[in-house]
C-alpha cells in the first residue's frame, strides 16, 4: 500500500496540515541512538540490513519532542528502539503463534524489572529493559510506575491474543480489533511523555472519560496509520492483525478499497481527539486541579495532538516497512532481538 494514501489526510484533516517540527540536534541524536542499539546487541551489523536498523527511531522521537532536552529525547528514542525490537521478536517464529511463549518471554522481562537487574547472560531485550527502566523511573511517582507496569502487562496480553489468533487462523472482527490493536501497539509508550517532559499527570484526570477518549483516539490513529504502512509485509507472511486486512475480511473488500476505508477511519479518529481536547479545559475546572497539574496536562495534550502528524512524517522517511531485500535481512533482525 502506498504511503501517499496516508499523506492525503494532510489535505483533508486540518490538524494534520502542518508538517511536524524536527529537534535541532536530531543528527547528534541519530549517532547516539545507533551507537547505543549496536552496543547493546539490539542491532547487529549494518543497520540498513534490518527493519529495526532502518526504522530510524530517533527521527520519530525528534519529531514528537522537537523542543525537549536532548537527553530526554534520546531516552524516548531508546524506548522506541527497544519496543520495535520486542515487536520483531513477537511477530516472528517461534513466538508469533504461541501465546504461552509470549507470556514466558514477558515473565522474564517483568521479573527483571521488579528484581532490578537482568539475569547473567540475559538476552539484549531483558538487559536493555532494566537499563531503560532504571533511568526512566527515577523521580516518577509510585502511581506512574504502577501505570507503566500495567500497560506493559496489557501489551503482553494483546500480543499473546494475537499469537493465539494466528495459531487458530482467526481474523478479529472490527469491534474486536480496535481494543486489541491498542493493547498490542505499545500503550506504555504514551506514559513516557511525562518523564520526557519532566511532568506527571493527576491520576484523577486519567480516569475521566474525556481523557480516555483523547488518549484512545491518538493511539488508534498511530496504530491504524502504522497498519497501512505495514500491511504488505504482514500480508506476505499471512498475518491478519492490521486494520486493512480486518476491514477487507469483514466487508468483502479488495485491499485498495479497504485501505480507503481505513484512511477515512483515521481522519475520523483525529477529529475525535481534537474534540476531546477542546473539552478538556472545562473538565480541568471541574476537577479543580492545581496550576502545576493544569500546566502538566497542557504539555502532555500538546504532545498527544502533535503525535499523529509526527508519526506520518516518520512513516514517510523510515525504512522499517520497505520490502525485504532477502531472507537474510529478516533473519539478522530476529537474531538481534533473540540473542
Amino acid at each position: 500500500m502506498d504511503i501517499s494514501l496516508l499523506l492525503s489526510t494532510t489535505d483533508r484533516v486540518a490538524p494534520l496540515a502542518t508538517p511536524s517540527a524536527m529537534h535541532p540536534e536530531s543528527w547528534q541524536l541519530c549517532a547516539q541512538v545507533e551507537t547505543w542499539a549496536r552496543g547493546r546487541g539490539l542491532v547487529l551489523g549494518d543497520p540498513d540490513t534490518s527493519p529495526l536498523g532502518r526504522a530510524r527511531c530517533e527521527r520519530l522521537a525528534a519529531r514528537i519532542f522537537p523542543d525537549a532536552e536532548l537527553a530526554a529525547v534520546d531516552l524516548f528514542a531508546r524506548w522506541l528502539t527497544w519496543t520495535l525490537a520486542l515487536d520483531d521478536t513477537l511477530d516472528h517464529p517461534p513466538l508469533a503463534d504461541s501465546g504461552s511463549a509470549v507470556h514466558a518471554l514477558y515473565d522474564d522481562l517483568l521479573r527483571a524489572m521488579r528484581r532490578g537487574h537482568a539475569r547473567p547472560g540475559a538476552r539484549p531485550l531483558e538487559a536493555t529493559l532494566v537499563e531503560l527502566w532504571h533511568t526512566t523511573s527515577r523521580g516518577m511517582s509510585r502511581d506512574w510506575r504502577r501505570r507503566f507496569m500495567l500497560h506493559l502487562e496489557s501489551h503482553r496480553d494483546g500480543c499473546a491474543e494475537e499469537a493465539v489468533n494466528r495459531r487458530i487462523g482467526h481474523t478479529p472482527s472490527p469491534a474486536e480489533f480496535a481494543p486489541l490493536r491498542r493493547r498490542a501497539c505499545g500503550p506504555f509508550l504514551y506514559d513516557l511523555i511525562e518523564p520526557v517532559l519532566g511532568v506527571e499527570l493527576a491520576p484523577r484526570l486519567l480516569r475521566t472519560p474525556g481523557w480516555k477518549t483523547l488518549a484512545d483516539s491518538v493511539a488508534d490513529v498511530v496504530a491504524w496509520a502504522n497498519d497501512l504502512a505495514s500491511h504488505d509485509l504482514e500480508a506476505a507472511r499471512g498475518d491478519v492483525h492490521d486494520l486493512p486486512a480486518v476491514i477487507a475480511r469483514a466487508d468483502g473488500l479488495d485491499p485498495a478499497a479497504a485501505a480507503g476505508v481505513v484512511v477515512d477511519l483515521v481522519a475520523g479518529r483525529i477529529e475525535d481527539a481534537w474534540k476531546a481536547a477542546r473539552r478538556l479545559p472545562e473538565m480541568l475546572d471541574r476537577l479543580q486541579l492545581t496550576v502545576a497539574q493544569r500546566a502538566a496536562s497542557a504539555q502532555v495534550v500538546k504532545v498527544l495532538l502533535d503525535t499523529p502528524r509526527a508519526h506520518l512524517d516518520w512513516l514517510a522517511e523510515s525504512g522499517r516497512y520497505a520490502s525485504e531485500t532477502g531472507p537474510g535481512a529478516l533473519r539478522l533482525d530476529a537474531l538481534a532481538s533473540l540473542r
